[in-house]
């Protein structure tokens, strides 16, 4: 039964049932979040009953076992703030793109994972995360027509998704059958009406015998949204152009993590108008401070940065420091009177680390403040990751007892200041105040995504031909090692049998001597 087909008579039957068993079990037997849901979101309401064929009593008992489940495993609280970001960088689960219905596929790639190889716990809780971001919002997107100028957004909420098993290169070793039951007991229990398709792509032979145990755990109507496919026939289930190449598909998208806040905001992307001018694009910072980018200011038009005087004023240039990326900026109050408090803001917070983000500097006093990116991370295409820089003037009774925390929480009518910076990898230049790569004669403008694509690529090589170099010299040195080592025994054992044969008596000792001639 599809959703939409469930009538409204029992979406309000259900919700009128189960809040009176709420009420009378007292209402912290579940989440405030999704006692609210329960009375407003009728949208997930019929998701239950379609799960349940519309039966109330089996749905109120779905319902007590999925909003119980989630209020012991606190699933309203969690966020990228207090989740394992290495086992979610790590891209061995993630949503992207969509099967043959239009649906979201959530793809597990099994030989990244190995059991035990992370807390249980901590992998459950990414599992959520993808899993609650996927049915809240999946993505906004966005078809651009230059022709006509037109943009149309979609909205992906609460819609079924497939489960995608990429099981190419795994072994025995990538066979976790708790997390596999686990996953499919989220779909069972938890989660109503949210499969589609279950994917089991180039499965190998030798866990053939695993995946009958699997079927053993699906109900009757899940065996039929079971597939087990081939690169062959890939295609009857994921369109190609979703698939990847690595599927024998055409998308070549390699997994990066985006915060969520990001992704909301930043899929409005400038639309190329017919005379060349370019629509404003708002980029959010991840606690708010929206930044409208517009065409660069005239030279002569003043910035109000206040008295904190920050270098590099635009562009925050990485270099790479061994396997990091580094970059340094430094704050100068340039007020000789008064003291200032400052904080960093980005809008990708989990990939760098700022130290100090907040902090006060005395009156005519600096800050080196450090900028790493994190290990799994790449800058953001041609200056997508940015940086904001934001200060305040404290008088002289608040700066001996100010909680900085408090301060930039709610500044209130407080004057604050606002230095905007744009990451950029050494290498990059900027032209006009836009991000360009210089390539010799021809630079490209940071609309060209096959550039972005291109200069990762070539930095992906660049280390992998760094790492060669070591793995060949290391080799080398082996080799020579090796043939010092056959040279010295070689003298060893020539020198031990020398000693040996020379101890070895001759034959004329052993021969009698002649008699002597008789008289």
């Amino acid at each position: 039964m599809a959703v939409a087909a469930v009538p409204q008579s029992l979406v309000d039957e259900l919700r009128s049932v189960f809040l009176k068993e709420v009420e009378s079990q007292e209402l912290n037997s579940v989440h405030p979040k999704d006692y609210e849901r329960v009375k407003t979101d009728d949208h997930w309401l019929r998701r239950f009953l379609a799960h349940c064929e519309n039966s109330i009593p089996l749905t109120t008992k779905m319902m007590w076992t999925s909003l119980k489940w989630r209020k012991e495993q606190q699933v309203n609280d969690i966020k990228e703030s207090n989740i394992k970001m290495d086992i979610i960088i790590k891209g061995a689960f993630f949503p992207y793109g969509e099967d043959i219905d239009g649906n979201t596929l959530l793809i597990f790639k099994c030989k990244l994972h190995s059991k035990g190889g992370v807390n249980v716990d901590e992998l459950r809780r990414c599992i959520i995360y993808w899993f609650e971001r996927t049915e809240r919002l999946f993505c906004l997107k966005l078809f651009i027509f230059h022709a006509n100028n037109i943009c149309v957004f979609r909205m992906t909420k609460g819609e079924p998704v497939s489960l995608f098993f990429d099981m190419d290169g795994c072994g025995l070793s990538n066979m976790d059958l708790d997390l596999i039951k686990y996953l499919i007991g989220l779909f069972k229990d938890y989660y109503p009406f949210f499969l589609n398709y279950i994917i089991i792509f180039e499965m190998p032979w030798i866990l053939n015998a695993a995946f009958k145990i699997v079927k053993s755990w699906l109900p009757e109507k899940a065996l039929e949204k079971l597939k087990m496919v081939g690169k062959k026939d890939l295609s009857n289930y994921v369109p190609k152009n979703q698939a990847f190449t690595s599927w024998g598909g055409e998308s070549t998208y390699v997994f990066r993590f985006i915060s969520e806040e990001l992704q909301k905001t930043d899929q409005m992307l400038p639309v190329e108008t017919g005379t060349g001018a370019t629509n404003i694009r708002k980029v959010h910072f991840v606690d708010g401070s929206p930044m409208s980018e517009q065409q660069p200011a005239a030279p002569s038009e003043p910035k109000d940065d206040g008295p904190l005087a920050v270098t590099p004023s635009n562009i925050i240039t990485f270099l790479r420091e061994g396997a990091e990326l580094v970059s340094t900026l430094e704050l100068h109050n340039t007020d000789p009177t008064t003291q200032i408090a400052f904080k960093l803001k980005t809008t990708s917070p989990e990939k760098f680390r700022v130290k100090p983000s907040t902090g006060c500097l005395k009156p005519g006093s600096k800050e080196t403040v450090t900028v790493a990116l994190l290990p799994g991370f790449q800058l953001g295409g041609l200056s997508k990751d940015k940086f904001l820089v934001m200060s305040s003037v404290l008088d002289e009774k608040e700066a001996q007892y100010l909680d900085l925390s408090e301060l930039w929480k709610a500044p209130g009518t407080r004057k604050v200041f606002q230095t905007r910076l744009r990451c950029v990898q050494s290498g990059e230049v900027t032209r006009n105040g836009n991000v360009v790569v210089n390539h010799g004669a021809h630079s490209v403008n940071n609309g060209d995504s096959q550039l972005i694509q291109l200069s990762n690529s070539i930095a992906q090589i660049r280390d992998s031909q760094h790492c060669f170099d070591r793995s060949l010299r290391k080799l080398l040195y082996i080799q020579i090692g090796q043939f010092l080592l056959i040279l010295v025994l070689g003298f060893s054992l020539f020198y031990v049998l020398n000693q040996g044969l020379s101890g070895i008596p001759s034959e004329n000792q052993y021969c009698a001597k002649p008699d002597s001639p008789r008289p």
